[in-house]
């Protein structure tokens, strides 16, 4: 029988997603600054010349796990495998320890070029974790799959709690849990963030995604990482960490990104609550 410890991804403490407008600001960071970095396997599959070989420095010195942008595992359309055997290279290549994706789709017959939500139904369930096992095969081991932002939710059978735990049930595969997106959720669709984050399957946590955020109205945000992570954001990490116990946790910065003393104030800051934590 499978542990929690089966779920968790091989790394720890508080790690920072590597953009490319960060590659010389981050040059002399060290493992005692960013415990792991990631990034979307897409922005670096067969990249050569200078970035190639910047990006090499930084998987030589860090931890790294691949996030990716555009698997579309929900799609209709037949799962891009060919993309799965250049992201199993990339990770072999590079050494890079975990993949993951999102609960969504961004294709049918092309790129769609956005986020979209899967019908919350048991035939989606059935087809989503299909599609998962078939990557998880493919990549040689189990993924975690992210609960998404979305702004509408249709053909709604089931909620999106019931629908994120059986997916990842029937899949077998672990939950990338992003508290930024529970919140953003809890405020769009007008349930309380506490009572959802205590209904996932929790136990399977990979690791957690912590992010920023664009206020459009009072009921409406929209997940933008581009902004400094908000108090209600850190409580839900800290109520998760609470829950499930501290896992590995990364700060999303992808627009708008700040100096990186700012970045290092909120990397100090998922630090504390790990420390926190242990110290309770």
């Amino acid at each position: 029988m499978l542990s929690t410890a089966d779920y968790v991804a091989p790394i720890s403490g508080a790690g920072l997603g590597l953009r490319r407008s960060l590659l010389n600001s981050l040059e002399q960071a060290t493992t005692d600054d960013i415990q792991f970095m990631e990034v979307a396997p897409e922005n670096w599959i067969n990249l050569g010349g200078r970035l190639g070989k910047q990006f090499r420095r930084y998987t030589e010195r860090f931890p790294f796990v691949c996030h990716g942008l555009s698997l579309s595992i929900g799609s209709p359309a037949p799962l891009n495998t060919e993309l799965l055997r250049a992201i199993k290279k990339l990770m072999q290549e590079h050494g890079i320890r975990y993949y993951s994706e999102h609960l969504s789709y961004c294709s049918d017959d092309g790129q769609l070029y956005d986020l979209l939500p899967i019908p919350f139904t048991e035939d989606a369930v059935d087809y989503v974790a299909q599609r998962i096992q078939q990557a998880q095969d493919i990549l040689g081991m189990r993924i975690a799959i992210e609960n998404s932002s979305y702004y509408c939710a249709p053909q709604q059978e089931m909620s999106e709690s019931e629908f994120i735990n059986a997916v990842i049930k029937k899949a077998d595969c672990a939950l990338l849990l992003d508290v930024n997106n529970i919140y953003v959720n809890s405020i769009n669709h007008g349930y309380d963030p506490y009572e959802f984050l205590a209904s996932l399957p929790g136990e399977r946590t990979a690791y957690i995604h912590i992010a920023g955020h664009y206020k459009e109205a009072e009921d409406l945000r929209v997940d933008t990482h581009g902004a400094a992570v908000i108090q209600p954001v850190w409580d839900i990490l800290a109520k998760a960490y609470a829950l499930f116990g501290v896992r590995p946790t990364l700060l999303e910065r992808d627009f708008n990104i700040p100096p990186v003393p700012e970045l290092m104030a909120e990397l100090a800051l998922i630090k504390k609550h790990q420390s926190n934590t242990f110290i309770r």
